[in-house]
């Protein structure tokens, strides 16, 4: 399975950077490929460094004015020209979409997924890895627009919310029927 995460550039502290090297060790471990930013610093080296380690593919799309950040080392690597172009192509790229923990590039990625599927312009799985309580928050948010009618269908149909890893890659397999 592709499997899309978004996630911070960002250096983080353990809360969050043991989260994300345990999903990458179990994407990579499950023979799955990583579609991601292609980025080689903060979080996202550390995702992509854990599933090579594991003997996973790394698949990555990145954006021309951050290029200088691209990883060397990946099984294959695209440079879109513009961000809306980028996030189409991991869209595209992804049979499945992980949202980890980041700042407003991350939410502004997650936001336009689960608004396309909304929409019904895709039907993949989404799944909100919420390391640590980060999306506490968001997850309340969600809950509220679910209860006062804000989605056209049940916050269940749009995302799935793991408060672990394992329980995120495992929503995903059985989600595909490879469990």
């Amino acid at each position: 399975m592709n499997i899309c995460v978004f996630l911070s550039a960002a250096d983080l502290n353990e809360r969050y950077t043991r989260p994300a090297r345990e999903f990458a060790e179990l994407l990579g471990k499950g023979g799955h490929t990583l579609v991601w930013g292609g980025s080689d610093v903060g979080l996202m080296k550390v995702v992509a460094d854990g599933v090579e380690k594991a003997g996973g593919r790394l698949l990555g799309v990145s954006v021309e004015f951050l290029s200088d950040r691209v990883r060397q080392r990946s099984d294959e690597m695209v440079v879109a020209r513009s961000l809306a172009e980028r996030k189409a192509l991991l869209l595209e790229k992804a049979d499945a979409v992980v949202i980890m923990v980041g700042g407003t590039g991350t939410l502004d990625e997650a936001t336009e997924i689960l608004e396309l599927k909304k929409h019904g312009h895709h039907t993949k799985p989404v799944v909100l890895l919420n390391a640590a309580g980060f999306y506490d928050g968001l997850k309340e948010q969600f809950r509220r627009m679910d209860e006062e009618g804000f989605l056209p269908l049940p916050l269940t149909d749009l995302v799935f919310f793991a408060e672990e890893p394992v329980g995120a890659l495992a929503y995903l397999e059985e989600s595909f029927g490879t469990a």
